[in-house]
């Protein structure tokens, strides 16, 4: 869409104003709002200002002002707004030199395309996250100096089949016998269809929606694959529609990986195939019908993953589902089939142009530019230095004797590990200037600072049920 054709798309929908939209450094979604009389073909180069200094992991105060430049092919109408407003997701730059911000995550998404291109192996990465999710009815928390508690609810939740609801009905999924029940066990059906027709409406194509393994609620929506910088902008619509519409029902939704004890965490089990002259490159001859090239890319992210952990599974709760002999694929293997192995080579389809690589370990509370983006990187790397991935796993991994799983690599048990193998590990990840050093270091520092080290000097609840009485 051009410039001329956002501004003919707005005056068509009568839109009254402009939301501009961008990401911070940790992956949410920031915005701010303009009369649609500020809106011209020129904004497209012009761009417009803001502060900065006051988004998380960006500028100093004394360097803070900067631009978001609209991107004309982002155009859609927001669905939620009483007022009629056109959203457009801008890319930011220094009002200065003009050029592009090196910690914009959409920037870096857009530098990982261009250099899968230069790179001859293929010209298009394609995307495709299946995000899962909770539906809570309530949710409480607090954490201060003496004091520390959550508490979260759903008209699902197994803990319920006991309470007086005047009547209760019964029909709670049991721990982690969620996948797939029919009303009225299911009791979400209604709602995910409106999340899936509102994403349809934005032009987002939709595969499925399906009530997910855990009880009280868990859920998945999965969209057509995508190229990455595509899917990385979808990644946010989705968030953004499910959680809108679920207050709209006076529900809350969260991506947050491990918000229940006792049962399935949220993943999001992430498709990568590279595509060269509208031809798929990982279909071919070898194991479950993939390329050498398919292979030397799981040997890429197999080689990479305690670096790639850092930004695919970026939060402390995120290593309370990646632990070992649990539901998480942490033993770092490949495989057809298994759905234990990190990696996991779909069988649905015996056409070429469905070969693709689906990475398990990510969690859908990451920046997905920049988790979409390192993903590929490792797989390019994996291609470019013929890294063998070994041989596949076609057992139950998590059947195996202590002797024989002792021999499998694991994912870090923590955020902290993550971050000191990116620290050691992302020479892969600068190639092309896709990732900046100033991003990397950024990214540990703002990790470690705002996250490790608040939960490391927190008393933990559970610990005074284990030590109080000592």
């Amino acid at each position: 869409m051009t410039p001329k054709q956002v501004l003919e798309m707005a005056k068509e929908n009568e839109a009254k104003v402009v939301d501009l939209r961008f990401l911070d450094f940790p992956g949410v979604w920031q915005h701010f709002t303009v009369p649609i009389s500020e809106l011209d073909e020129s904004s497209f180069e012009d761009g417009f200002g803001f502060d900065g200094s006051s988004i998380r992991g960006w500028q100093p105060i004394h360097a803070s002002d900067m631009l978001v430049i609209p991107d004309p092919a982002t155009a859609k109408m927001d669905p939620f707004f009483e007022v009629p407003t056109l959203v457009l997701i801008g890319d930011i730059a220094d009002p200065l030199t003009r050029e592009p911000y090196s910690r914009d995550p959409r920037y870096i998404a857009k530098k990982a395309e261009l250099f899968l291109k230069g790179s001859g192996i293929g010209d298009t990465a394609y995307i495709g996250p299946e995000a899962e999710f909770f539906i809570f009815d309530n949710v409480r928390f607090e954490s201060s100096t003496n004091m520390a508690f959550y508490e979260v609810d759903s008209v699902e939740g197994i803990w319920n089949s006991g309470r007086e609801e005047c009547p209760n009905l019964g029909y709670k999924p049991r721990h982690k016998q969620g996948y797939f029940p029919v009303p009225p066990t299911d009791k979400f059906q209604d709602l995910r269809t409106q999340m899936l027709l509102t994403l349809e409406k934005l032009g987002i194509d939709v595969e499925c929606q399906h009530h997910e393994v855990a009880t009280a609620g868990q859920a998945e929506i999965d969209m057509r694959f995508k190229p990455l910088l595509q899917m990385g902008d979808q990644l946010m619509w989705f968030k953004y529609v499910l959680k809108n519409v679920a207050q709209r029902d006076n529900r809350t939704v969260t991506f947050m990986p491990k918000p229940l004890y006792g049962d399935n965490g949220t993943g999001m089990h992430t498709h990568i195939s590279i595509w060269k002259d509208e031809e798929p490159i990982f279909a071919g001859d070898k194991y479950a019908g993939v390329s050498q090239e398919a292979l030397y890319g799981i040997g890429g992210i197999l080689k990479h993953c305690g670096a790639l952990c850092a930004l695919t599974n970026p939060t402390t709760n995120s290593y309370k589902r990646l632990v070992p002999g649990f539901e998480a694929p942490v033993n770092l293997a490949y495989s057809s089939r298994n759905r234990s192995a990190a990696i996991r080579i779909p069988m649905y389809s015996a056409s070429p142009k469905a070969k693709r690589l689906e990475f398990r370990t990510p969690d859908p509370s990451c920046n997905g530019y920049l988790a979409f983006s390192a993903i590929l990187m490792a797989v390019l790397d994996g291609i470019e230095n013929k890294i063998d991935p070994g041989e596949p796993l076609d057992k139950d991994i998590y059947g195996l004797p202590p002797e024989e799983l002792a021999n499998i690599p694991s994912a870090p048990g923590s955020l902290e590990e993550a971050l000191a193998a990116l620290k050691e590990d992302h020479a892969f990840l600068l190639k092309g200037d896709v990732f900046t050093q100033d991003v990397i270091d950024t990214w540990i520092e703002y990790k470690t600072k705002n996250e490790v080290n608040p939960i490391k000097l927190r008393p933990h609840p559970h610990e005074f049920f284990l030590y109080f009485d000592i």
